[in-house]
């Protein structure tokens, strides 16, 4: 049997948050955030950027975020919720992701900016153009990053991936 050494990494920031009087880590989805998480699902979906394993800030707005995605799935995989990724920076990030478990080929992470952006162009090697170019613009809620390289997850390194796909799915508002 050949084992693949394809991996994807999935990076999605959580959908726009509510600014009630709440501490951070307790700020729900605003509106716009839960139809834009329902699309960012479909999304995964439709491009066929299933995840095998999930790992998801504790915080309320990514796990609100995640409970709208995963419902567009054809699957439910499973989620992991690291405390770590809430207020994290890349090196952190790029810790969490080299542990997943090596039978997992695309693996989605579900957090916070700045920390996903700066991991997102931290990875992705030059000859991404115009998804690094975008990526590098904005990282706005709901964004979604798709990384690929070969290898195995402690082999991920800085300008080791090709970001293949950058794009920021929004949902619409009913009439």
């Amino acid at each position: 049997m050949t084992v693949s050494t394809s991996r994807r990494l999935i990076v999605l920031r959580h959908a726009k948050s509510a600014w009630p009087d709440v501490n951070d880590f307790e700020r729900p989805l605003a509106p716009r955030g839960r139809r834009d998480a329902p699309a960012a699902g479909h999304r995964l979906r439709d491009s066929g950027y299933l995840p095998d394993h999930v790992i998801c800030s504790p915080a309320r707005r990514t796990r609100e975020t995640w409970d709208l995605v995963v419902q567009e799935l054809d699957a439910t995989p499973p989620v992991s919720y690291d405390e770590r990724v809430y207020g994290a920076g890349v090196n952190t990030l790029l810790d969490i992701v080299c542990e997943a478990p090596a039978e997992v080929e695309t693996l989605l992470l579900v957090g916070h900016n700045p920390g996903l952006q700066e991991l997102t162009l931290a990875l992705a090697g030059e000859a991404s153009g115009d998804a690094l170019e975008r990526a590098l613009e904005k990282f706005p809620t709901s964004a979604i990053a798709v990384l690929t390289f070969a290898g195995s997850w402690p082999e991920l390194a800085p300008a080791s991936a090709l970001l293949a796909d950058f794009v920021i799915p929004r949902g619409k508002k009913k009439s």
